[in-house]
């Protein structure tokens, strides 16, 4: 199953993307997690379906100092999920 989060509200700034990083590798998940240009964070990821879950409840509670307003989600063809590897931070530097 491969899903896209975009996750609105104070989520730049505050270590979401790092967050993010350790809670999908630890779920065993593959993917990536980005900021926006909008100021908000994009979330591709591919696993089971109960991993994925977490995570989404993971991304609601964000990491200290973050505030989550809202967590969108679309299920991606499976397709999606077959280049993604280790999840990782892109365009973090």
């Amino acid at each position: 199953m491969v899903c896209h989060f975009l996750v609105k509200g104070r989520v730049q700034g505050v270590g979401f993307r790092w967050f993010v990083q350790r809670e999908a590798a630890a779920l065993e998940l593959k993917g990536w997690v980005r900021n926006t240009e909008e100021g908000h964070v994009e979330v591709v990821a591919a696993g089971q379906p109960e991993a994925l879950n977490e995570l989404k409840t993971e991304l609601r509670r964000g990491p200290r100092g973050s505030r989550v307003d809202a967590v969108l989600e679309h299920e991606l063809d499976p397709k999606e999920g077959d280049d993604l590897g280790p999840f990782q931070i892109e365009g973090a530097w």
